[in-house]
């Protein structure tokens, strides 16, 4: 059985940095990031406010849709994020755990 997955992304500050990635587990993936447990951009730049979030019941669906938001112009970026946290509020807080059922 194959557990769900989120594509996010992460940002350093309003309209500042941002990282687009993918996990199984969203709660812990963040946490790395915010503890600087994850090498690269995100603790090189601080990148730890979770500002979006999609949840798929799936890996490859959430595989293709962080290749579709790596591809958009950064504006573009900027407007997906706008259109469902406008105030670029921290959402890690508000992680909402997936109920997995039995296969």
């Amino acid at each position: 059985m194959d557990a769900g997955h989120f594509t996010y992304i992460l940002a350093s500050k309003y309209r500042g940095a941002l990282f687009v990635g993918v996990a199984g587990d969203l709660e812990h993936c963040v946490r790395e990031h915010r503890l600087n447990q994850v090498d690269g951009l995100t603790s090189l730049y601080a990148i730890h406010r979770l500002v979006y979030y999609e949840y798929f019941d799936a890996a490859g669906p959430a595989l293709l849709r962080e290749c579709d938001i790596k591809r958009l112009p950064r504006c573009e970026k900027l407007r997906l994020i706008d259109s469902v946290n406008p105030a670029w509020r921290d959402l890690y807080d508000e992680i909402e755990p997936v109920e997995l059922t039995p296969a």
